[in-house]
């Protein structure tokens, strides 16, 4: 498994931007398909976004299209997620992810300790 650690978070005005990054311990960091998953209060944690190991492949959920872009530096074990005209529906606590093999929106087995994003009105 590899160790994550986000950062990033914090409070926002809806229609601003924020960046969050995950940077990720361990040499076989370029093996992992990497996820951006977020839990509102009260609610299931779900999918976000996710990259290939090779960043060729990205994957969002519906409702952050066009606002968000993940990306990711291998030469740095970071991924990242730019945060644009966010909405108070964005407030969450937001984890990073990793798995083996494809990237997907399900069968992460590594997980950061999150960050928390408030989008104010």
């Amino acid at each position: 498994q590899v160790q994550l650690v986000e950062s990033g978070g914090g409070l926002v005005q809806a229609g601003g931007s924020l960046r969050l990054s995950c940077a990720a311990s361990g040499r076989t960091f370029s093996s992992y398909a990497m996820g951006w998953f977020r839990q509102a209060p009260g609610k299931e944690r779900e999918f976000v976004a996710a990259i290939s190991w090779n960043g060729g492949r990205t994957l969002y959920t519906e409702s952050v299209k066009g606002r968000f872009t993940i990306s990711r530096d291998n030469a740095k074990n970071t991924v990242s997620l730019q945060m644009n005209n966010v909405k108070p529906e964005d407030t969450a606590v937001y984890y990073c992810a990793a798995r083996r093999g494809v990237a997907t929106t399900t069968g992460y087995d590594s997980w950061g300790q999150g960050t928390q994003v408030i989008v104010s009105s």
